[in-house]
C-alpha cells in the first residue's frame, strides 16, 4: 500500500478509556458513520449522536452543558461573539410586521442590528424606560413579538426590574386574544454572568451571553450563547442556528471550558476592587455623578439589592460640565493601567469615553463627559493612585 494511502487510512486506534481533568478537544467538520444506515438515523438536535462539525462536537456539547449549569438553563447554542447570539435571537423570532422593544440603554451594536438590518426585514424597533415597568406596558402593542431586558445596562449601568417587566409581558400575553405567537422575553446576560443572579429564576424566557467577557475571562476568546428552559423555543432557534450556519472553533469552546471554573473567583475580586474605586470617585469633586448599581444613588440600586449578590466590574463616571470634551480624552490618555478599549472581565482594566446623548433615544440627564472603567486583576490601591494621577492634570 502506498504510504500516504495508509497515512490517511491508518489502522491504529486509541484506546478509549482516557480520563484527564479537563474535557478533550475535538475538531471536526466532517464526522464518520460506520454504515449508512448510522449516517441517516442520527440525530444531532438532542445531543445523542454525532452528523457535522457545525451540529456539534463532545467539545462544545459539553461547554453548552456547563453553561446550562452556570446560567440555571436546560438548552443551549454556542455563536461566534455576543453580537451573533442578538442577533440569532433577533433572527430566530422576529418577522415583517413585528415590533420589538428595547430598552433606552441596551448594547449599542445590537440596538444598531435591529434598527438597520432587521428594519429592512420590516421589523420596527420601539424604546422604552428600563426603570419605569409601566412604560414598557404602554409601549407593548398587538404587533409586539420580542421584549429585550438589559440588566445592568450598557456604559451606564441601571438595573431594572426583571420581575416587574417579565410580569407586564406575562399580563399582555395573557390579554391576547389570539397568542401563538406570545411576547418572548429575552435578557443580555453577559454583566450577571450566572453569577450575579440567575436569569431563569427571574421569570425571563431567553439568555444570551456574551461569553467573551467572564467565561473566558483572558480577553482573547470572541463567544456568545443563547440559554433557554422552554424545548419549543429552543428548536427554533436551533433551527435558525444551523440554518446561519453558525458554530465556534474546538480550541476557543476549550478555552473557555478551562477558564470556566474560576468565574466565580474573578468575578467577586474584579467585583470587590470595583466597589471600592466606584466609593472612592464619589469622594472626587471632578465628578457630578458615579454609576454602580450598588451604590445607593444609582438607578436601579433597589431592583439590584433585592435580585444581585454580586456587581461585576463596571462603573461609570460623569465629569462636572466645565471639564471640557478634549481634557476627558487627555485624561483617559495619562492612565497608565487601563488600556484603552472595548470590552471588559480580563485581567487588564479598561476605560473608554462616551459621548452619550448621541447613544439614546430618551433624553440624557447628566451631560456627555461619561467614562467607563472595566476594572481587571490589579490590585485596587494601584488603580487608584493611577486614576488620582490622571485626574490631578486636569
Amino acid at each position: 500500500m502506498d504510504r500516504t494511502t495508509e497515512l490517511v487510512n491508518h489502522p491504529y486506534r486509541a484506546p478509549d478509556a482516557f480520563e484527564a481533568a479537563m474535557p478533550g478537544v475535538y475538531k471536526a467538520s466532517t464526522v464518520l458513520f460506520p454504515s449508512v444506515a448510522a449516517m441517516r438515523s442520527r440525530r444531532w438536535t438532542d445531543k445523542s449522536a454525532y452528523t457535522y462539525g457545525l451540529h456539534g462536537t463532545p467539545t462544545t456539547f459539553t461547554l453548552e452543558e456547563h453553561l446550562n449549569t452556570l446560567e440555571g438553563g436546560r438548552h443551549c447554542v454556542l455563536v461566534p461573539s455576543g453580537l451573533a447570539a442578538i442577533a440569532l435571537v433577533d433572527l430566530a423570532f422576529l418577522q415583517p410586521g413585528d415590533e420589538v422593544l428595547l430598552p433606552d440603554n441596551a448594547y449599542g451594536p445590537g440596538s444598531d442590528f435591529l434598527v438597520v438590518e432587521m428594519a429592512r426585514w420590516g421589523v420596527q424597533t420601539r424604546v422604552y424606560d428600563p426603570l419605569v415597568p409601566q412604560d414598557l406596558a404602554e409601549k407593548i402593542t398587538d404587533r409586539t413579538r420580542l421584549v429585550w431586558l438589559e440588566a445592568a445596562g450598557s456604559i451606564t449601568l441601571e438595573f431594572p426590574d426583571i420581575p416587574a417587566c417579565v410580569a407586564v409581558i406575562k399580563a399582555a400575553n395573557a390579554a391576547r386574544q389570539d397568542n401563538r405567537r406570545p411576547i418572548i422575553s429575552a435578557l443580555d446576560n453577559t454583566w450577571g454572568a450566572g453569577i450575579a443572579f440567575q436569569p431563569f429564576d427571574l421569570g425571563v424566557d431567553i439568555s444570551m451571553h456574551a461569553l467573551t467577557k467572564y467565561p473566558s475571562g483572558g480577553g482573547d476568546v470572541l463567544m456568545g450563547s443563547v440559554m433557554t428552559r422552554d424545548p419549543a423555543l429552543h428548536e427554533v432557534l436551533q433551527m435558525c442556528h444551523m440554518r446561519l450556519g453558525l458554530a465556534v472553533g474546538a480550541n476557543d469552546a476549550e478555552l473557555v471550558l478551562r477558564s470556566l471554573p474560576t468565574a466565580h473567583l474573578r468575578y467577586a475580586q474584579q467585583d470587590a476592587t470595583t466597589r471600592a474605586l466606584a466609593a472612592w470617585a464619589c469622594t472626587r469633586d471632578e465628578f457630578s455623578h458615579v454609576l454602580h448599581p450598588a451604590l445607593p444613588h444609582s438607578p436601579g440600586h433597589a431592583a439590584w439589592a433585592r435580585d444581585c449578590t454580586a456587581a461585576a466590574c463596571l462603573f461609570s463616571v460623569v465629569f462636572k460640565p466645565q471639564y471640557s470634551q478634549d481634557q476627558i480624552d487627555a485624561f483617559c490618555d495619562r492612565l497608565s493601567l487601563f488600556g484603552i478599549g472595548y470590552s471588559w472581565a480580563g485581567p487588564q482594566s479598561l476605560v473608554v469615553p462616551y459621548q452619550l446623548p448621541a447613544r439614546r433615544a430618551r433624553a440624557w440627564p447628566h451631560g456627555s463627559g461619561v467614562v467607563r472603567f472595566a476594572i481587571g486583576l490589579a490590585s485596587a490601591a494601584d488603580l487608584q493612585a493611577d486614576l488620582a494621577s490622571a485626574l490631578e492634570t486636569l
